[in-house]
Order: C-alpha cells, then sequence, then structure tokens
C-alpha cells in the first residue's frame, strides 16, 4: 500500500528548510507545553520527529483508504434527505479513519484538544489529503475555521466550539448568497439580537462548502438600514440548534464527494464571534487568507497526482514500437508539468512559513509584549504573507488546471474516459481557480504589491543568498528577467490611467511570480540536487513567459484597450 508522505521526498526537503527551527521555537514557546502535558515535545528535534510521523499517518490513511475510495465517492456523490446532507459511504468511511488517528484539529493549541502544528506541516497534510481526493480535502481542511474562534472568539466559545473540532466534528464558512458571490458586501442574511444576547439569523446561503456542517461560521447582516460591509458581522451557528435546513446540493462538474449546498436560515438561533460589524472588515479577510493557502495546497496536491498519472501512462504506452516517454513532445511535457508542480510547491511552503511567522507572534502578543524586534518581524512576515497568499493561490491554481489538462493530453484517446483517473483529476482541478477568489481576484490582492515594491525586495533578498557557481547561469538569467520586470513596471506606472494599470496587473503579477518561483526552486536546488533539474526547466519556461509579457507592455499604447471592449 502507497504512502502518499514517504514515497515523496520533496515533502521532507520542505519541511526541513531552515526557518522552521525558529517557527517551531516561537510556537512551542520554548517547549514549555511539556509541563503540562506528556506528549508536548522536549525539544526542536522532537516537535520534527513528531510532525514526521503524524505527516506518516496522514500519508498511510491517504495511501489506502482515502484514495481507495475516491473513485466510488466520485459516482455516489452525496444526497439530501429531509434537509440534511447524507454523506457518500466512502467520504463517511474517511471522516471516521481521520477521527480515530486524531487527525483534526491539528493546528489548534493542546489546551483545547488540538496537536499544536505550526501551519506548515499542516498545509503539508492539506497536500498529501488533496493528492489521495480533492473533494475530501474541502471537508477536512474546513478544520481550519477554527482558527477564526481561536483568532476572535470569547475565551468561553473558545472551550465549548474548538475541543468539539478537535475531536473530529466538521465545519464551514457562510459565506456567499443568490446575489452576493465576490461581492460579500452585499450579503444580506438578516441577524436580528434578542434580549438574551443570542442572535436569529433569516435568509438564505448559496455556494457553500459542507453546508449541513456541525459547526457554521455565518456572514450576516446585524446593523439595519445598511448595505456595505460595515453593516455585517460574524456569527457562529451550532447544528444542534436547529432553523437551518438544506434545500439543495448544486451538481457540480468535479469535487463531486464535497457537497456545495444551498442553505436556508429559519430563525437559526446563533452567537456573535468577536465584535459587531467587523464580519467582513476583519474576519473574513482574516478567514480567507487561510483559505487562500488551503486552495494553493489543494492545487498542489491535484499537480502531484495528474503528473504522477501522467508519467505513469507514458512509461507504459508503447507506440511506434517504443515507450511514448521517449518521445521528445512527450518527456517536454512532463518535465514542464514537473516544473510547475515543483515551483508552486516551493511557493506554496514559503509562504506557509511567512503566514506561520506572523500568525504565532500575533498569537505570543495575546499572552506578553512583544519586543520591538518581534513586532518588527511580525510586520514583515505579515506583508510577506498578504503578498505572497494571493500569488500562490493564483499562480498554483492555474498551474494544476495546466498540469490536469498536460496529463489527459498524454493519456490521449483514453484520458477522454472515465477508466482514467486523470478525467477525475481533470474536472476536479478546475474549480481551484474559481473559489475563494478567482485568479483575476488574486491579481487584484496581489497588485499592490508590485507597486509598493513588496515583490521586489523579496526577490532582492533571494538574489542576496549565495548560489554554487554550477547554478550561477540560472541565478543571472533570473537577474536579467527581473531587470525586465523592473522595466515593466516603471512602464505600467508613468501611465496614469487607471484602465492601462489594470489591464496590465495579470502581467505584473505573473512577471513576478515567475521570478519569485524561479528563485525559489534555485534555492531549492542549492539545498537540494533533486531539485535542479526542475530549476533549470522551471528558469526556461519563466524566462519565455516574462519576455512575452515585457515585450506586450512595450508594444501596448493605453488607446489599444479599446480593441479588447465588446
Amino acid at each position: 500500500m502507497a504512502n502518499f508522505y514517504t514515497d515523496n521526498p520533496d515533502l521532507r526537503h520542505h519541511l526541513g528548510h531552515p526557518l522552521m527551527r525558529k517557527i517551531v521555537e516561537l510556537k512551542e514557546r520554548n517547549y514549555t507545553d511539556v509541563e503540562k502535558f506528556d506528549y508536548a515535545p522536549l525539544n526542536f528535534e522532537d516537535a520534527m520527529d513528531n510532525y514526521d510521523k503524524v505527516l506518516e499517518i496522514v500519508g498511510e490513511l491517504c495511501g489506502g483508504i482515502i484514495a481507495d475510495n475516491t473513485e466510488d465517492v466520485d459516482h455516489q456523490g452525496p444526497r439530501v434527505e429531509n434537509g440534511r446532507v447524507i454523506y457518500a459511504d466512502g467520504t463517511k468511511a474517511n471522516l471516521e479513519a481521520c477521527r480515530k488517528a486524531g487527525l483534526m484539529g491539528m493546528s489548534m493549541p493542546r489546551r483545547l484538544g488540538g496537536l499544536n502544528f505550526p501551519i506548515t506541516p499542516y498545509i503539508m497534510a492539506a497536500d498529501i489529503v488533496s493528492r489521495a481526493d480533492t473533494g475530501f480535502e474541502n471537508l477536512w481542511g474546513l478544520q481550519d475555521c477554527a482558527e477564526t474562534i481561536y483568532e476572535f472568539a470569547n475565551e468561553d466559545q473558545k472551550q465549548r466550539y474548538i475541543p468539539r473540532v478537535c475531536a473530529g466534528e466538521t465545519m464551514s464558512m457562510d459565506l456567499t448568497e443568490p446575489d452576493a458571490g465576490s461581492d460579500l458586501q452585499s450579503v444580506m442574511l438578516k441577524a436580528t439580537e434578542q434580549p438574551d444576547g443570542t442572535w436569529l439569523l433569516n435568509g438564505v446561503k448559496r455556494f457553500i462548502t459542507n453546508g449541513d456542517s456541525d459547526i457554521h461560521l455565518v456572514l450576516a447582516r446585524s446593523e439595519e438600514g445598511t448595505k456595505d460591509g460595515r453593516g455585517l458581522s460574524m456569527f457562529i451557528y451550532d447544528k444542534r440548534n436547529g432553523g437551518v435546513t438544506v434545500r439543495r446540493i448544486e451538481n457540480k462538474m468535479g469535487i463531486k464527494g464535497s457537497p456545495t449546498c444551498e442553505l436556508v436560515f429559519k430563525n437559526a438561533k446563533a452567537e456573535l464571534c468577536g465584535s459587531r460589524r467587523l464580519g467582513l472588515i476583519k474576519y473574513v479577510m482574516a478567514l480567507m487568507n487561510g483559505a487562500r493557502l488551503g486552495i494553493a495546497a489543494q492545487s498542489v496536491g491535484v499537480s502531484e497526482i495528474a503528473y504522477r498519472e501522467a508519467l505513469a501512462y507514458a512509461k507504459d504506452r508503447r507506440q511506434f514500437g517504443k515507450a511514448i516517454i521517449d518521445f521528445p513532445a512527450v518527456f517536454e511535457m512532463l518535465a514542464v508539468m514537473k516544473a510547475k508542480l515543483d515551483a508552486s510547491r516551493s511557493l506554496l511552503y514559503e509562504t506557509s512559513r511567512y503566514v506561520d511567522m506572523y500568525k504565532i507572534y500575533e498569537d505570543i502578543a495575546k499572552e506578553r509584549a512583544l519586543t520591538p524586534e518581534e513586532k518588527a518581524e511580525m510586520k514583515k512576515y505579515s506583508k510577506l504573507a498578504d503578498a505572497c497568499t494571493p500569488m500562490a493561490k493564483g499562480m498554483g491554481s492555474e498551474y494544476c488546471n495546466q498540469n490536469a489538462y498536460d496529463c489527459i493530453q498524454i493519456h490521449g484517446g483514453s484520458g477522454f474516459m472515465k477508466d482514467y483517473a486523470c478525467e477525475r483529476v481533470y474536472r476536479d482541478a478546475r474549480i481551484t481557480s474559481i473559489y475563494e477568489g478567482t485568479t483575476q481576484l488574486q491579481v487584484v490582492a496581489a497588485i499592490r504589491h508590485v507597486t509598493t515594491g513588496t515583490y521586489m525586495t523579496l526577490i532582492n533578498s533571494y538574489d542576496s543568498q549565495e548560489t554554487p557557481e554550477a547554478l550561477m547561469p540560472l541565478k543571472e538569467n533570473l537577474r536579467a528577467m527581473t531587470a525586465k520586470y523592473e522595466n515593466a513596471v516603471a512602464t505600467v506606472g508613468a501611465v496614469k490611467d487607471q484602465a492601462y494599470n489594470d489591464f496590465m496587473a495579470r502581467r505584473l503579477v505573473e512577471m513576478a511570480g515567475n521570478i519569485v518561483m524561479g528563485y525559489l526552486l534555485l534555492l531549492d536546488a542549492t539545498r537540494n540536487e533533486a531539485f535542479v533539474r526542475s530549476a533549470s526547466v522551471y528558469n526556461k519556461l519563466a524566462q519565455s513567459e516574462v519576455a512575452r509579457h515585457a515585450e506586450f507592455i512595450a508594444a501596448f499604447t493605453p488607446d489599444q484597450i479599446e480593441l479588447y471592449k465588446a
């Protein structure tokens, strides 16, 4: 039986990044938890060994139970009976296996029943789960909603809800509505305060992943007469209180095992999470950063299975007297698929480490005052996380779609048939560049880090690190790309035309992404020669992409936008 952790040495490479020592020491408060919990780590090596062992369990479950159930779940799917969701049989078995293995509430503190994992090994588990069953990763990964309760709810709410999540109860985030998709300011689900301090929720939510979960985070309009984000608050709804029914499950193209629900709230009793009026402005924004990271991990898992399916088929399939992997048209596709996979994974874990650093400092700040140096570090990593989450989600999801497409192409006509996993992988991949903010919205979030120089500062920090002589040609290529990027940023910035600036934003963000991922792979290759091939292949790909965008920007004038308008 395959183990989806131990069969992929790239995961241990990323888990062993040098920054992990500081992350773990901060997360474990210099290992003081051992005084209260006998299973807490004694030191860094003990903590890393713990992460490794838990990820082995994740890999074993995914390579066996979850992967074995994937096809049946895809065919059976969930259904609605009497306003409740009935999971596919395989989904029920997957959830039960994860509960028994203690794989829920991984990042929650031990005092609340969690494993106290940093974000990075938790995201690694999500990567592995997605490879096994992309749709199931949605259900399992929504445990991340507990972060919002931990960060913003009161202590009583933390004590009542988080241990339930750690014990295996499921969560959902109920944000979108029929008339409020990406524009969450338009949310109109009504929240009415009651004399006892509780609230009643009334209205409809749509496209809610795992919408019949045990515990919901609900965005609702608490301030009567308001129409924008300042009138929205966040609420915790407990399914045991009743008042919410599932009207229907969407009939989707992919991720069939994950029920996407339309919910009807009718006097559903709920409680306020945090402060009024901050639901969208503060809490959803924090929630969405975690969601972006989760979809980036999901995308990498899809890229992994797409590459592995394509590679296995290319080695096995023979045409004209030899395996098709020996044809240049095929081995080039496979090399590029692997380079895109490695590049998106490198960005994913770089981003998760940035998120770890600032979130841990935020948590420490609840216990004691941060030193000036710690405050500066928190600010630095918060900015980097803010810059890299939309890039990791946007580019990672696009790459996973491209890899799923190429996986089918390598299979030829067989790939169009349901006899092969790649047909399901292709359908599952498509949603990653849509939900939790489309790729176009990720560009909107990322472009300010182009104009304010965040990406340039990051690129310079990577460039300043030592590079072996053998890899210097790659660094020189990246420096040449960076010069083209800087010139393109200056060209676009010199034009004071918002429509033109918006039109060019995608190109600038992609250029930055190509260069950042190129440098990350160079750093990986410096630490581990197994990445030299992908670093070299991606360097060539990035060169062509950066040059293409640079040439387009140089030859384009603002008046030419009219050519593209309907």
